[in-house]
């Protein structure tokens, strides 16, 4: 995790406190927004036909990226370590990208807002900002599921696997696996060019493999802590986690909805969960407890082995 002489404990509170106060950065300032921009011009060279040509590109692509990003990560770091303070502003700044926690709640209210309005149009809209998911069709149940569904996997892919990559290596490591996300979301479907995206799409299941558990794990320790049925939560879990496409995201999706006693359903794909309660506001703002919760256990976990890996180094 330590990439210079700056404290790991002082870089993730900074961090912390801009994702708290600020949410995300500018597009502009976004690295981010540049790994995804440079997918872009670089999908432009991309093979239109031919499958092991698509998957060749795909496959350096990967590569090249998660190489890209995690070393100008860290040849910035070893730059800004000679300046005073410097390692400790870059640090937070690159590691405030690599994750986002606050942003899921602003997104999720954008969309219960406008239901509580009555005002389903605009919170069909807002869906668009916190997953992929064709909003136009949904109704105000589907619309909530959606939302605390989103909630659950991006309190892995946004929170928990980015800090996983920065205790074991680093800042570089955080980014490298936020390049290798980014690269999923962009390419990694199916479809007429599903073979670009195949590796970049494997690579994110492998990544997200131990964070996903590790999610569901937090999860249903912030369940205990709030006094929801975690047995529930971990029946749920075994029984509808293998339902989702997705080899991860079903985890902290189906321990999300035994803890809350509700069904989670993408039609035609999964249902997770049993229709206890009806999905409702009140049912999103418990879910956000429940992330928030797990989110400050994965801190406490951070800081733990921040100090374990200073006390082996004896800095």
């Amino acid at each position: 995790m330590h990439t210079g002489t700056a404290s790991p404990l002082i870089v993730l509170t900074v961090a912390l406190v801009v994702d708290w106060a600020l949410g995300e950065y500018p597009p502009l300032l976004h690295p981010v927004v540049w790994i995804g921009k440079t997918i872009g011009a670089a999908m432009r060279l991309a093979p239109q036909q031919g499958r092991w040509r698509q998957l060749l590109f795909g496959t350096l692509l990967a590569l090249g990226i998660c190489a890209l990003s995690a070393g100008i990560t860290f040849l910035v770091l070893r730059r800004a370590a000679d300046f005073p303070i410097g390692e400790v502003v870059a640090g937070a700044f690159f590691l405030k990208a690599s994750f986002a926690l606050w942003e899921l709640k602003r997104a999720a209210d954008r969309v219960v807002y406008p239901l509580q309005r009555g005002d389903i149009a605009q919170a069909r809209e807002a869906l668009r900002s916190l997953c992929s998911r064709d909003p136009s069709c949904l109704d105000e149940p589907a619309l909530l599921a959606a939302v605390v569904e989103s909630l659950a996997e991006n309190l892995c892919d946004s929170f928990v696997a980015p800090l996983c990559y920065w205790t074991v290596f680093g800042i570089p490591g955080a980014m490298g696996y936020r390049a290798i996300n980014t690269l999923d979301a962009m390419i990694g479907y199916h479809g007429q060019f599903e073979f670009l995206g195949k590796v970049p799409a494997r690579l994110d299941d492998v990544a997200n493999w131990l964070p996903a558990r590790l999610t569901a794990g937090l999860l249903l320790l912030a369940g205990c802590l709030t006094g929801k049925n975690v047995v529930a939560g971990w029946r749920i879990l075994r029984r509808d986690a293998a339902k989702t496409p997705s080899p991860n995201g079903g985890r902290p999706m189906a321990v999300m909805a035994g803890l809350l006693g509700v069904e989670l359903e993408k039609k035609g794909i999964y249902s997770l969960g049993d229709p206890q309660y009806l999905l409702t506001p009140q049912k999103v703002r418990q879910a956000w407890l429940l992330v928030n919760i797990a989110a400050m256990g994965m801190i406490v976990l951070c800081g733990l082995a921040a100090v374990a890996l200073a006390n082996a180094a004896g800095w």
